[in-house]
């Protein structure tokens, strides 16, 4: 209600599916424990980044003609991190959660989701020193406002490595076009 209840049509950045909920309700504290307790496997998103300007305000005048979602794939991590400083989540689950599962999900593993021989040394060195706050003036998302202006997290992104490469390091991005490539994907772990 806090973000949907904005003043003037500010509440459209925050139209999406599921609706967010109250603060008040204990949604939140029961998805932290689904994680804790595996109850819940994964934290994804569908990532639906419609910008303000152009696209959320075709609901004007009509709330259902407001596209429906907010971008957010680029901080889940950072999120999640936060219920670890929060003391919601242990350092072991979350990597579990943002790497080993959805690896093992996706049949990746253990070319990814693993540091070991013959992995792929996908390796994210993350800075619990660190602080991250979120903004539209800092994501790198082509979105011209965040569901998460303003807010700060402890611990940051320090260096990103893909296959061996390092592609972020000291805030800055070092990839080249072409280094991603395409990975057919096997049987779930889950399955087999």
């Amino acid at each position: 209600e806090d973000q949907l209840g904005a003043p003037g049509f500010e509440g459209a950045k925050w139209v999406c599916s599921t609706p967010l909920r109250s603060r008040q309700e204990s949604h939140q504290r029961d998805l932290w424990r689904g994680l804790r307790s595996n109850d819940l496997a994964i934290v994804s998103t569908d990532h639906c980044p419609f910008c303000f300007k152009d696209q959320k305000e075709l609901g004007l005048g009509d709330f259902s003609k407001i596209p429906n979602g907010i971008g957010g794939v680029e901080h889940r991590v950072d999120l999640l991190y936060q219920g670890v400083v929060d003391g919601k989540l242990s350092l072991e689950r979350w990597v579990e959660t943002i790497a080993t599962t959805p690896a093992r999900m996706f049949g990746l593993y253990p070319r990814k989701g693993a540091i070991a021989p013959g992995s792929d040394a996908d390796i994210v060195v993350y800075d619990p020193n660190g602080r991250t706050r979120i903004s539209v003036e800092t994501h790198h998302m082509n979105l011209d406002h965040s569901a998460y202006e303003g807010y700060e997290i402890a611990g940051r992104v320090d260096t990103v490595i893909s296959r061996g490469s390092v592609l972020v390091s000291g805030g800055q991005y070092h990839g080249r076009k072409g280094h991603g490539r395409y990975l057919p994907r096997g049987l779930s772990s889950y399955l087999v």
